[in-house]
């Protein structure tokens, strides 16, 4: 407890959620799993909430709360998605912790979510992470547990 003060900041990129992270390839969605929009990762959740996995700006939260995309000063454009076919959802379910525009500090709480509520109506509850930005994603230890802000989760190529 008396090291929450001294925390030091991680470098990098940290896993945005608690749970099993697993390539893009393994996503029950075409878009992502065939890297239409970018390559990235996912996490099969096994906690609701969702943090910033960079220190970046809110570029956009999606009006239903089950995206958010970051963009981080040198560049990185990252979407994070919850689910598939979470948008058909309207917000049931989702709640943002963030507004567009908004700088945020890797770490910091962006979103949590119902999913006992959206499982039962959803092909996926996937936590969905894509690098729209261009960079390529090798997932280290593929169907491994992660924590939330565990380090070194992927490795990023230009």
């Amino acid at each position: 407890m008396f090291g929450l003060f001294n925390k030091k900041k991680k470098d990098g990129f940290v896993s945005p959620a608690a749970g099993t992270i697993k390539s893009i390839d393994q996503v029950n969605d075409e878009t992502f799993s065939q890297k239409i929009m970018g390559d990235g990762f996912a996490i099969a959740p096994s906690a609701t909430q969702v943090f910033s996995p960079v220190d970046a700006v809110v570029d956009f939260v999606f009006k239903t709360n089950h995206a958010v995309g970051l963009k981080t000063e040198d560049g990185k454009e990252i979407l994070i998605h919850v689910g598939v076919d979470t948008v058909n959802l309207e917000g049931k379910g989702f709640t943002s912790h963030i507004q567009d525009g908004q700088k945020v500090k890797q770490g910091d709480l962006l979103l949590t979510i119902d999913f006992d509520l959206i499982k039962e109506l959803v092909p996926s509850t996937d936590i969905i992470l894509i690098f729209t930005s261009g960079e390529a994603c090798k997932v280290n230890n593929p169907n491994e547990k992660v924590e939330a802000q565990q380090e070194n989760i992927v490795e990023l190529t230009k």
